[in-house]
């Protein structure tokens, strides 16, 4: 068998098609039409059955996740759900399992997949493309997305986890130790000798800092971890957070730097920010004391863009993302070593 991973995007989009379609028989959807949505590291297809149902498919990136992971993500989504966030709930198969492991020849190992229900509405934009800068518009949606980041936020520091909870965590070692969560960000290819020795004496400060912040259930807890605009379903007046993939345990500055770290060079950025903080404020408090450690935030969700691109170069986003990914990492890097 020609090895999966030397494939081409199409190619691998293929196989990975196949074995969606052997999965469905695990909820009775055989023959359901399947359609890609988006093949990043997960691969995501859109289900429609012969009576017009329409679902969500997830096959999982292999490695990413154990199964008790992958179980504690979904656990944590029906909590959130249950207590009225808004997210995408999860369809059991007919043996009453949350996801399955499903094998083909054609693909070398187990995948964990997945089922949702579908969401309806558009999402608010993409990393790749951005959005359009409309100021109503922009402060609509970020207080909005400030409102769900602290809802989300009061869930997870009142929520009593399960025993058998595990998730990795976006601290120190997971951000900026010697072996990050997403992989060791100075290494990646497209570094030329200067940036490299800058990220690494960046490094060294930003573990330090993160270190000395401290956790507490004022600014710790469970995150999302990617409130990126791709993962913000619009419909109306309601926006919808989907793609858990990357929640774990984190600062809550860490998610409030995620939401805007792809606006930083837009004119739009002081405006969303404004609005983003209002509307966090309007469900949780945080102090402008907090605040001014937006930066260190900022950098340290630099990293992880750039360990992201290191260890799945394969992908089409980090060819094409790597040099923005660079520019902007290098840049936050240079701004706070001169603080």
């Amino acid at each position: 068998m020609t090895d999966f991973y030397t494939l081409d995007n199409t190619e691998q989009k293929v196989r990975l098609h196949g074995l969606a379609s052997q999965a469905l028989a695990h909820w009775g959807l055989e023959h359901s039409e399947l359609s890609f949505i988006k093949y990043r590291e997960n691969a995501v297809f859109k289900l429609v059955t012969a009576t017009g149902e329409r679902y969500a498919l997830r096959i999982h990136r292999a490695g990413y996740h154990t199964d008790a992971e992958l179980y504690s993500e979904l656990e944590w989504m029906q909590a959130l759900n249950e207590y009225g966030i808004e997210v995408p709930a999860i369809v059991p198969t007919l043996g009453g399992k949350s996801f399955v492991l499903v094998k083909t020849d054609t693909i070398p190992e187990p995948r964990q997949i997945d089922l949702f229900q579908w969401i309806d509405g558009e999402p608010m934009g993409s990393v790749e493309n951005g959005q359009d800068n409309d100021l109503a518009r922009i402060r609509h949606i970020y207080h909005t997305i400030g409102q769900i980041a602290a809802r989300l936020h009061n869930q997870a520091t009142s929520w009593s986890l399960p025993d058998s909870f595990t998730r990795h965590s976006w601290d120190a070692d997971g951000l900026a130790g010697a072996s990050p969560f997403w992989g060791p960000f100075w290494e990646f290819e497209m570094l030329n000798d200067e940036q490299r020795q800058l990220l690494l004496r960046a490094r060294d400060r930003v573990y330090h800092d993160l270190t000395n912040y401290g956790k507490s259930k004022q600014n710790y807890s469970l995150i999302h971890a990617d409130f990126v605009v791709e993962n913000l379903m619009v419909q109306g007046d309601r926006i919808k957070l989907i793609d858990f993939d990357d929640a774990g345990f984190g600062w809550h500055l860490f998610e409030l730097a995620t939401a805007l770290y792809f606006i930083l060079d837009e004119d739009f950025y002081e405006t969303a920010k404004i609005a983003l903080i209002e509307g966090y404020r309007k469900f949780r408090p945080i102090s402008d004391e907090q605040l001014n450690h937006l930066p260190l935030f900022l950098l340290a969700r630099g990293f992880t863009y750039l360990g992201w691109a290191h260890t799945r170069n394969e992908t089409e986003t980090a060819q094409q993302m790597g040099p923005r990914f660079i520019d902007s990492a290098c840049r936050l890097a240079r701004e706070y070593l001169a603080k």
